[in-house]
């Protein structure tokens, strides 16, 4: 634990005192205390250690991608997922695209809705009206024989490409970063909180991602709270597999287990690579 009256210090007021403390040394002692040889009157330089790389940094942005990627479809090439589609029977009907946009949450037709308005006619076009009638229920009334083959051929369309993008970030990403880093969390909890939203969607009932976080909070205290980061996502991991055993589909919990836990014991909060991790049994490895 930190000495409180260090915490209490100014940046400033330390500098100040350490350029006082340099000033009072003799001119090679000064040069020592600043790891090299100073002349008189030469400016006492400070080294300031860069703050670490949050999830919205590409490189971290494209590691949270290909960890998502090995636990919702067996490989860390996301990009290769714009035309997955399938029907996972988890009760939600067509799951799809790099994030598992579902027919049956709403997040899919907001995303063909979107890729209308950009591109009016698109393939995908005609299936709005079926898609507003399953939304909430497991139903194809509408989408079948047609929907899965057209989906496909709208992944080879960049407009679409850039729209799968564009709802990603805006519903699930954005947002889980935002409040990972309101709740003093670093790399690997934002990456922690991303996953979850993905699976559970951003609602706040028990099962959703806004439900699994309060019922960690009765267990630890958040690091903007004061509590100890590696003690609260503790609690968050232990809420989340509790969440995904209530559903068959979403029961195995390796990438909990053998994945984000085992980069929670390793001490890498700031999700550094090089990482290695398993989902269902399968060995994955990001290396830089």
């Amino acid at each position: 634990m930190k000495d409180p009256l260090i915490r209490r210090t100014p940046r400033r007021a330390a500098l100040l005192l350490l350029a006082a403390a340099a000033a009072a040394l003799p001119a090679g002692a000064a040069g020592a205390a600043t790891g090299g040889p100073a002349a008189a009157g030469e400016p006492l330089k400070v080294t300031v250690m860069a703050a670490p790389a949050d999830l919205t940094d590409p490189k971290k942005k494209e590691i949270a991608m290909e960890l998502v990627s090995s636990a919702e479809n067996s490989s860390l090439d996301w990009k290769a997922q714009y035309k997955y589609i399938e029907d996972i029977d988890d009760g939600r009907g067509y799951t799809a695209g790099i994030i598992g946009f579902c027919s049956g949450t709403g997040d899919m037709l907001d995303l063909v809705e979107l890729y209308t308005m950009r591109k009016p006619g698109n393939v995908l076009a005609k299936y709005l009206p079926a898609l507003r009638k399953v939304n909430g229920t497991d139903s194809h009334r509408g989408l079948d024989p047609g929907f899965p083959g057209d989906w496909r051929a709208a992944a080879a369309d960049p407009v679409f490409r850039q729209a799968q993008n564009d709802e990603r970030d805006r519903v699930y990403f954005d947002p889980a970063v935002a409040r990972a880093k309101a709740d003093g969390l670093r790399a690997l909890g934002q990456f922690v909180y991303y996953d979850a939203i993905v699976m559970h969607g951003p609602g706040d009932d028990a099962v959703s991602f806004g439900g699994i976080r309060k019922t960690a909070m009765k267990k630890a205290k958040t690091p903007a709270q004061g509590g100890d980061e590696v003690a609260y996502l503790n609690a968050f991991l232990d809420a989340r597999k509790a969440a995904m055993k209530t559903e068959e589909a979403h029961s195995d919990t390796s990438r909990v287990d053998t994945a984000q836990r085992v980069f929670l014991r390793n001490g890498n909060l700031d999700l550094d690579p090089p990482l290695r991790w398993k989902v269902y049994g399968d060995a994955y490895e990001i290396r830089s």
